[in-house]
């Protein structure tokens, strides 16, 4: 076996060797409360709810310090004994419907709900008008070749 080869299995082993030890040590996450049902009710509830950082992810999802500070306060509404719908109201009375993946809808939220389907159908329309337009332009026009200018011919002897 040449050195360079034996260099090579030796960092391999030891590469081996690092990731056995890691995934030996590796253990599973503790609960954050100790009651797993409080727990599985405080990520449903945190499921359904926006991060207001973040946009795109629910607080559930987010790693975000204001997400974890929500989920933080969801459980202790829910030690308190709220329901879900006390808690989900709570949020949307202190942050407003953004709060809420799915906002209910209402006069304010019309256009969430109504604007991309109204936006799909002005887009469609707008394809179907420039559909028509070309297929009412003559052909030739698509064909025809630039006519030649005084730059192009050949200077007369």
């Amino acid at each position: 076996m040449t050195p360079t080869l034996r260099v090579i299995a030796a960092w391999l082993a030891a590469l081996f060797l690092v990731i056995g030890l890691s995934a030996a040590n590796a253990n599973e996450a503790a609960p954050a409360v100790a009651d797993p049902v409080l727990e599985a009710r405080m990520l449903a509830i945190t499921a359904e709810l926006r991060c207001l950082v973040c946009q795109n992810q629910t607080i559930a999802d987010s790693h975000a310090d204001l997400a974890i500070d929500l989920r933080q306060q969801v459980r202790e509404l829910l030690q308190k004994g709220m329901t879900d719908q006390q808690i989900t109201d709570y949020m949307t009375e202190r942050y407003g419907d953004f709060v809420l993946y799915r906002p209910p809808f209402k006069s304010t939220t019309v256009l969430l709900w109504v604007g991309p389907g109204v936006l799909l159908v002005l887009g469609l329309l707008g394809l179907v008008l420039v559909l028509r337009r070309r297929s009412r332009m003559p052909e030739d026009r698509f064909d025809a070749e630039e006519p030649e200018g005084p730059q192009d011919q050949a200077p007369a002897a």
